[in-house]
């Protein structure tokens, strides 16, 4: 079992969301550049996280977690482009860049946290 953390549990919730959209944008829409793209990164955040939860020390902890927030920056960038394509609704477009938004700002804090505690 893993470890449990609100980031980690937020960031399966939307890997799980952006696997459902890849599958749509694919299959319905048959959209496969942007949509291969957009589950690559929205699906890395979380498993950047995750092995930042087994980190082997405080700086491998931030350095995992630095990774996903650049990948939740590109996952940004995706939504962006797929949506300015009309291939997502603007409601679809506003909740999935919620929680996107949701995560970076959550990465954002834990990461400034942990150096400030490092430097303590």
């Amino acid at each position: 079992m893993a470890k449990q953390s609100i980031v980690g549990e937020r960031s399966l919730a939307f890997g799980k969301r952006i696997a459902k959209c890849y599958r749509h944008l694919y299959d319905k829409k048959h959209e496969v550049v942007m949509s291969n793209q957009l589950l690559r990164s929205g699906t890395s955040i979380g498993a950047n996280i995750r092995e930042g939860l087994y980190a082997q020390s405080r700086k491998d902890f931030i350095s995992k977690l630095n990774i996903a927030l650049k990948e939740a920056g590109e996952t940004d960038y995706w939504l962006d482009l797929i949506h300015s394509a009309e291939y997502f609704t603007d409601e679809e477009f506003a909740s999935l860049k919620a929680d996107n938004d949701e995560l970076l700002r959550l990465l954002t804090s834990i990461i400034k946290t942990t150096k400030r505690n490092e430097d303590k």
